[in-house]
């Protein structure tokens, strides 16, 4: 059973019925349990890091998610939740999970005449293969709605970047983890072959 993490950020239901259109059996839980004994996970999110981290250590699912990460079960991110996997944000000035080393940081672009939060459709530029990549190709265009993005600490997990007035890393992965800044519920066909992959996954890369 694929469980999709319940921790208040918003979202949820339109993760379930993307994951029921690719044919994926899932359903969303905010108990630990769950989430440790889940054969894959959805770790996805909208809203802010300062909250999210809050519930997910007041539910005990900051260390479920660790947990699960160790077996080496496939797990996906997506947007705050491909935030939430690093080390720390700035926003709210959290420490988060630490799953994949690194940081969030906050837009601060030289051209002010691009909005913050980022909004719309913009191109991916794949910087290595992974497994669930292989149905959309470098320069595919997918959904993003976020202010903050991710600067893993090494460029080796680093599988893909967007141009918004400067380059960011919008494809994170290490080991059983894939994450992605932007919406794969929301973008459409691309966005969900990406995910019917994870459904096949066996989270080795």
């Amino acid at each position: 059973m694929l469980i999709i993490v319940d921790y208040d950020a918003g979202n949820l239901r339109s993760v379930l019925r993307a994951c029921e259109h690719v044919g994926i059996d899932a359903r969303i839980s905010a108990d630990p349990v769950d989430v440790l004994g889940a054969d894959r996970l959805i770790f996805p999110g909208v809203g802010s890091a300062e909250s999210a981290v809050d519930t997910l250590r007041t539910r005990g699912l900051d260390e479920a998610i660790k947990g699960f990460f160790k077996t080496g079960k496939p797990m996906l991110g997506i947007c705050l939740g491909s935030q939430i996997v690093l080390d720390y944000s700035a926003e709210g000035a959290r420490d988060c999970l630490g799953l994949v080393s690194g940081v969030v940081q906050k837009f601060d672009l030289p051209d002010k005449a691009l909005k913050v939060p980022h909004i719309g459709w913009n191109e991916v530029d794949f910087v290595k293969p992974h497994p669930l990549l292989k149905r959309v190709s470098s320069g595919d265009e997918f959904y993003f709605v976020h202010s903050y993005y991710t600067v893993p600490a090494s460029t080796h997990d680093v599988y893909g970047t967007t141009d918004y007035g400067q380059q960011f890393c919008s494809m994170l992965g290490r080991d059983n983890l894939f994450a992605t800044q932007f919406h794969l519920e929301k973008s459409g066909e691309k966005g969900l072959s990406i995910l019917a992959e994870f459904g096949q996954w066996d989270g080795c890369v």
